[in-house]
């Protein structure tokens, strides 16, 4: 039985993310896009971000990290986030802030949830948080080989026990892979003179 407010991490898929990314509005769009390739957390670090926080030319955003030694983290982008950011850069006007929203007194987007619910439906994808994305960026880390060490760096988390929530995810990963593999395998064709055992 479901328990209201009780979530399941939920490891988005590929092609999930695609139908997503098909339906959502351009600025979720983006938001989707560098969640899953940095980890960044969606309220806290990305809707408030300003402009200045991003070094087109060096591929790295700064964000407030009271962990580090002079409380700025730097982080790397892939270049599908460095796209998103560009494409957001574009989009946000001229004010500071690259999500703005005038109707909000801070003058950034601080709630995504009734366009995340909307997306999410036109997409035919079941409802899950958007936090997630982060939580799929973790497990895809540690799917490619990636330790679990420099996952939990990359998460900017202190607590290495952070890492095993992802282990339900993780599994849910290779069973996906397994599928993909196995269908393959069904659909190839048998070559000729192949032996049939009966």
């Amino acid at each position: 039985m479901a328990v209201r407010g009780l979530f399941r991490p939920h490891y988005v898929t590929w092609s999930e993310q695609r139908r997503i990314e098909s339906q959502a509005p351009p600025h979720l769009r983006n938001v989707v896009q560098i969640i899953t390739e940095t980890g960044l957390r969606v309220y806290k670090e990305l809707t408030p971000m300003r402009k200045d926080q991003v070094d087109f030319v060096n591929a790295t955003v700064w964000i407030p990290d009271s962990k580090t030694p002079n409380g700025i983290a730097e982080i790397p982008l892939t270049p599908l986030a460095l796209e998103a950011f560009k494409s957001q850069a574009l989009i946000s006007g001229i004010g500071p802030f690259l999500f703005p929203r005038d109707k909000n007194p801070s003058g950034h987007h601080k709630n995504l949830k009734t366009a995340w619910r909307k997306t999410l439906k036109r997409a035919g994808v079941p409802y899950f948080r958007i936090y997630d994305l982060r939580s799929t960026y973790a497990t895809r880390l540690s799917a490619g080989g990636v330790a679990d060490e420099w996952v939990t760096q990359l998460l900017r988390q202190g607590d290495a026990k952070v890492f095993k929530k992802y282990s339900q995810m993780k599994l849910q990963m290779k069973r996906e892979a397994l599928e993909k593999m196995n269908r393959q395998a069904n659909e190839m064709p048998l070559e000729s003179g192949t032996a049939t055992i009966q």
